[in-house]
């Protein structure tokens, strides 16, 4: 396997780390020429981009993962490479798209699945509604082999509740009826080795544990964890969050993440925030 890597974050690190892949077999873009000096430095071949032209590093590989979201409404990756997937569109043996479950939009609480029509209502969900668009057509009109992931809230190592819970910055925000679903960035990185196991191009798959959860539960249980006192309840209409904070409180909805087990054989590490915010800690002490 040779993996490129189109935005070098959080979960693509994540499945760097699941695959275990020999040096060389891996190469990634960043942004600045800084980064991508102490990325090699680390061993990864790096790219500037945009900037540079991948259509040597497609040839090179065998498959893609695509995490950088979209920019001013537009898709990055194919607003400057659109051309080189469709030369090398035959010979990838599976390209992965990160998406949100923001695609789905309001649901009220209810359950969604991948089936689930596109209804986003946030400019955020709208503008990947787009790009996950973009990439199927590429799969109808070149064979791309595309597979288009759904992530739930993403959290894990350096991204949980604890520190705001020690330092005493946490709230416990409360609107009736919201509830949120998560993934652990270890389990979104085991989706991803099984979808390249058993490859099904142009297939979507919800990303997210098993238990949807209002946001202020998993604050309190993080408090639980850590023998604090619960941070205070703070009704959603008094809570006065930017609007970016706000806008996630927009959408409420449970997803269902049936087809990751069934039709990928998945076994979540960590089922439900209960279990992950364990792990967390517990490596916390170790470390």
């Amino acid at each position: 396997m040779n993996l490129l890597i189109f935005g070098y974050g959080y979960s693509a690190k994540a499945l760097v780390a699941e695959l275990a892949l020999p040096p060389g077999h891996v190469r990634v873009t960043t942004r600045s020429a800084g980064k991508a000096d102490r990325l090699a430095a680390q061993g990864l071949t790096a790219r500037v981009f945009p900037g540079t032209d991948m259509g040597p590093d497609l040839a090179w590989a065998t498959h893609v993962l695509v995490s950088a979201g979209p920019e001013g409404g537009q898709d990055p990756v194919l607003a400057e490479a659109r051309d080189a997937f469709v030369a090398h569109a035959g010979r990838l043996d599976w390209v992965g798209y990160l998406s949100t479950t923001g695609v789905y939009g309001d649901h009220a609480g209810g359950w969604v699945t991948e089936d689930t029509p596109l209804t986003p209502s946030t400019e955020r969900g709208r503008a990947r509604v787009a790009a996950e668009t973009e990439w199927q057509a590429l799969h109808r009109e070149h064979g791309l082999a595309l597979h288009i992931f759904r992530l739930a809230g993403i959290y894990g190592p350096g991204r949980g509740p604890f520190e705001k819970v020690r330092e005493g910055t946490a709230r416990r925000i409360v609107k009736p009826g919201q509830v949120f679903s998560r993934i652990h960035v270890e389990d979104i990185a085991q989706v991803l080795a099984a979808s390249m196991a058993r490859p099904d191009p142009g297939a979507a798959y919800n990303v997210c544990d098993d238990d949807p959860a209002p946001p202020q539960d998993v604050i309190g249980h993080a408090a639980e964890l850590l023998g604090l006192p619960l941070p205070p309840e703070i009704p959603f209409d008094e809570a006065e969050l930017s609007p970016m904070a706000a806008s996630f409180y927009a959408e409420s909805k449970r997803v269902d993440n049936r087809r990751i087990k069934e039709e990928l054989g998945v076994r979540l590490r960590y089922p439900d925030y209960r279990a992950g915010l364990a792990a967390l800690l517990a490596a916390e002490g170790g470390a």
